[in-house]
């Protein structure tokens, strides 16, 4: 069973709304399919023949092996809880996290947002009350702990920025950014994000990303200067 890989990229590619990633470890050449945030960025940034490290859910059918990359393990165990509501399989479970980010999932269960989850493709309205109904307390108490681990880190008084802050800070982690760069320029984002609060702009993880890989890609081109 295949839960980890660190290893480099040989190709991308998009497949109707599925998007993989081939990735070269130890002379075998896996095939993963990965979120289209992920695709996007690592696509935008031509990082072919790089070294990336992706947590793996392996699916294991009778003719056929399935692996599913993610940049963080709270990504893998989000879509673990997903794939365990009964009808609910992968690709219901990579639409969903396609879509939206794990705080915005969290949220939209906690506050019963069944137009939110039944927005997703292939899932109807059936479904939609019996992946909130069953997930509900699990994530609720996911919420909470996000909320306490991310109130003493980073001080701000927002619990879905909290949660996409600790995911920012493991997808940064994953692609391969120095940890102690990486805690330098989290309170510029805090920061920013503060500011954005105040002026009642919404806040998306995508651009909490971006913001911070600017940041970290200007800094070490100074220091290459």
């Amino acid at each position: 069973m295949i839960s980890w890989i660190k290893g480099e990229i040989i190709d991308l590619w998009q497949t109707n709304q599925k998007f993989f990633i081939l990735i070269s470890c130890r002379g075998i050449g896996y095939e993963i399919q990965i979120l289209e945030s992920y695709f996007l960025k690592l696509n935008e940034d031509n990082l072919s023949h790089k070294d990336i490290t992706l947590w793996i859910k392996h699916i294991k059918k009778e003719d056929s092996d399935f692996l599913f990359g993610f940049s963080s393990k709270d990504q893998k165990n989000f879509f673990n809880e997903i794939l365990s509501i009964r009808g609910i399989g992968s690709q219901i479970g990579m639409g969903l996290l396609n879509k939206f980010s794990i705080s915005e999932v969290i949220n939209a269960i906690n506050t019963q947002n069944k137009k939110l989850i039944s927005s997703v493709p292939g899932i109807g309205q059936k479904m939609t009350e019996r992946l909130i109904l069953e997930l509900k307390s699990k994530f609720k108490n996911h919420l909470q702990f996000q909320e306490e681990k991310t109130q003493d880190e980073f001080l701000i008084n927002n619990t879905e920025i909290n949660i996409m802050l600790s995911d920012l800070e493991l997808t940064l982690q994953s692609l391969n950014y120095p940890k102690n760069e990486i805690k330098n320029i989290l309170p510029i984002i805090i920061e920013e994000s503060n500011i954005l609060t105040k002026k009642n702009k919404n806040i998306s993880f995508e651009n909490l990303l971006k913001l911070a890989m600017n940041y970290l890609d200007k800094n070490n081109s100074n220091m290459v200067r």
